[in-house]
């Protein structure tokens, strides 16, 4: 399992969450860290062995978490906001890298290695956040122009435009594709993918920061209510919540349980106040693993694949849902 988060003062940090036989002794152990950004970085992911993060200064930084070292650059020309990764589920690298930018547009590139395809204007305003359908074949943003938009990952196109009436932050499907959700401030709303119909909605104390769905129909919220909050998307009750998981807000939130069959209950949060911590969701008392970075944290991604090397110039494969393959 690994994790890196970005801050407001440029730097990078990586970092693996050793698993031993007791789960009450987890560590974060620290792979790196250093100022990979010319400003303040805006986001990040991570699939397998290869991680990036985005900044204020218009580029997407590359690195090789089997080697702890920075690999590469892609430059566009506005902050990145947003960048998610296409992972198809039998594979445990990523083909495709998308990017969403303050000047409304959406990059596409492959991942295998990073080449750029396509740049495509989405949105008329900056785009707050995107998300990519399990499938590969499509992904959903949201822009600063107050509107929902859809693009067509293999013909590289927007194909679906619509006006929300406010702006919303955060968009994101869950790990079956068959829902999202967006937010707005202190709303989160969950929607059938199919025809977009609400399925539920809910209202935070205070505004949302960060999201991250779980198994079972979970979703978990932090921001600066300093908590960390799991929703029944269901029935838009809460599930559970651990109060005060933070000293300020909470800025990032990545489920570690996905396809762990041994730690099925594992979420890590990242914060204001220079902390990662990991917890047991099932637990609300004291984390089972701690970092503090002495940053301003500003995002967290991570993974739960396990990985081997990254080959940089790896020769492209096909799989479905690949872009313009």
């Amino acid at each position: 399992m690994s994790l890196i988060a970005g801050s407001y003062e440029h730097f990078i940090w990586g970092y693996k969450l050793k698993s031993p036989k007791d789960v009450q002794n987890l560590d974060l152990t620290p792979l790196f860290s250093f100022p990979s950004h010319l400003s303040t970085i805006k986001c990040a992911d991570v699939s397998g062995s290869v991680a990036v993060s985005g900044g204020s200064d218009d580029t997407i930084k590359i690195y090789d978490l089997s080697t702890c070292s920075e690999i590469g650059s892609l430059h566009e020309s506005a902050t990145i906001n947003s960048l998610a990764f296409y992972t198809p589920p039998s594979l445990s690298f990523p083909l495709n890298l998308i990017s969403a930018a303050d000047d409304g547009s959406v990059s596409l590139y492959y991942a295998d290695p990073f080449v750029h395809l396509k740049t495509v204007k989405v949105h008329k305003k900056g785009v707050n956040s995107l998300s990519i359908h399990p499938t590969g074949g499509l992904a959903l943003s949201v822009g600063q122009d107050k509107c929902l938009a859809m693009v067509d990952l293999e013909r590289g196109r927007r194909i679906f435009y619509n006006s929300l009436g406010k702006e919303a932050s955060i968009v994101k499907f869950n790990e079956t594709g068959k829902t999202f959700y967006m937010v707005m401030d202190e709303k989160v709303s969950v929607y059938e993918s199919e025809d977009a119909r609400i399925v539920s909605e809910f209202n935070n104390a205070k505004r949302v920061l960060c999201a991250a769905s779980g198994e079972g129909g979970i979703l978990f919220t932090g921001g600066e209510d300093r908590n960390i909050t799991a929703w029944d998307t269901k029935s838009g009750k809460v599930a559970h919540r651990i109060d005060d998981a933070h000293s300020a807000r909470v800025k990032g939130i990545v489920v570690l349980s996905n396809n762990d069959e041994e730690y099925p209950y594992l979420v890590a949060s990242a914060s204001s106040d220079g902390n990662i911590r990991v917890w047991d969701v099932r637990m609300k008392s004291n984390p089972l693993a701690m970092a503090n970075t002495k940053s301003r944290l500003t995002c967290l991604a991570g993974s739960s694949i396990k990985y081997g090397k990254f080959c940089f110039k790896r020769k492209r494969r096909r799989s479905s849902g690949v872009l313009f393959d």
